[in-house]
């Protein structure tokens, strides 16, 4: 009996004595996490300000010719000869094609012998008539004969009409069987070779193109309407340059040319065309080009660090520290790239302070030691 009470007690006593270590050890692991959750992350801070930005602006462009247009054949038959190579540069008026001529010119033939019969022919019913005439006047023949000589001088003189017409409806298919540039460019690779046959107005053999100068449209938002119509009407300087697919620099500087007539109401952007002078055919129709515009802002923006702004799958962020020393997460919207500094359009205001270096190791809320970063603030300036 007295065995099994000693039995008893010690059991209990080794519970209580675990129990009692495995509290104090809960306790250690919570106190050392409610260390942990008020442990100040360090970070560098700046406030953030506002001030005149200049920069360039960059926008996705394409270039397009001021003049381009697809060379049709005017009139049917074979073609006899091809004046160009393929991608030569044009002026106005070089022939590029020729069709078959012989028929064209038979017709011309044709016509103008027609029409010199014609003729011919008014000049005989004009002398018959102008002898009816004295012969009615001395009532020596009825005036029914005057009449129809009356008659048969108006009706030749329609048919000289009608041959006049006929006669220039075959010179022009004679010049249209030789087919030249409409204006000065450069032709692209030909749809046809010598001795093809073509159809008026359905077959395609070329397309000409200008290229000095040459455009390059690209789109701006409806918010930059105001600053690009200054650029275009000379009331505001700028500089204005594209970047070629390899990233190099094209020597011309352009200038804004035309804003188009509307908005588009689904992207809220309208097209914008600059010029630019292109004799050595560098900027090539349908080329993807970078186009930048140097701007300066009419009034302060507000401009951070570049590198405090956290980038999520296209949505910007940055750490707001509050005046708990508590960091706050807030969207922001970007405007002009400015060197390592970038404007913001919306979501902080000139004055807050916002995380610049240790971003890593911020979360939402989380307390923040802040060592506000002097080096930075004087690279924002």
């Amino acid at each position: 009996m007295n065995k099994n009470y000693l039995f008893s007690a010690l059991v209990i006593g080794s519970g209580l004595f675990w129990q009692s270590c495995g509290s104090g050890d809960g306790s250690s692991k919570q106190q050392q996490a409610a260390a942990q959750g008020q442990a100040a992350v360090p970070v560098s801070t700046t406030t953030v300000e506002k001030q005149i930005v200049s920069g360039i602006k960059s926008y996705p462009a394409s270039v397009v010719p001021l003049q381009e247009t697809q060379i049709l054949a005017e009139v049917s038959g074979y073609i006899t000869k091809i004046y160009v190579a393929d991608g030569a540069s044009v002026s106005k008026g070089q022939p590029l094609y020729e069709i078959d001529r012989i028929r064209y010119q038979a017709a011309v033939d044709q016509a103008k012998a027609n029409l010199e019969i014609a003729k011919t022919t008014l000049q005989r019913l004009e002398k018959d008539l102008n002898r009816y005439q004295t012969l009615s006047e001395k009532d020596a023949i009825a005036k029914q004969t005057l009449d129809y000589a009356v008659t048969d001088v108006n009706n030749q003189k329609a048919q000289i009409q009608g041959a006049q017409a006929a006669l220039t409806t075959a010179e022009t298919n004679l010049k249209r069987s030789v087919i030249r540039a409409p204006f000065a460019g450069a032709v692209g690779i030909s749809q046809v070779r010598t001795g093809a046959l073509v159809n008026a107005g359905t077959t395609l053999l070329n397309t000409v193109s200008s290229i000095d100068p040459i455009a390059v449209e690209f789109q701006i938002n409806e918010r930059e309407i105001a600053e690009f119509a200054a650029y275009q009407s000379g009331k505001s300087a700028t500089e204005i340059t594209v970047s070629l697919p390899d990233g190099s620099a094209y020597s011309n500087p352009g200038k804004v040319a035309i804003i188009d007539r509307a908005v588009d109401p689904a992207t809220g952007t309208i097209k914008v065309r600059a010029t630019f002078n292109n004799a050595q055919n560098t900027l090539r129709a349908g080329m993807n080009l970078t186009m930048n515009v140097k701007s300066t802002s009419t009034s302060e923006q507000v401009i951070i660090p570049f590198k405090a702004v956290q980038d999520q799958l296209g949505v910007y962020n940055v750490y707001v520290v509050n005046d708990s020393s508590q960091a706050e997460m807030r969207p922001v919207k970007l405007g002009l790239k400015v060197s390592e500094n970038v404007v913001v359009e919306s979501g902080i205001e000139a004055g807050e302070k916002i995380v610049v270096d240790g971003l890593m190791n911020v979360r939402p809320g989380a307390k923040v030691a802040e060592n506000t970063a002097a080096a930075d603030k004087a690279a924002q300036k």
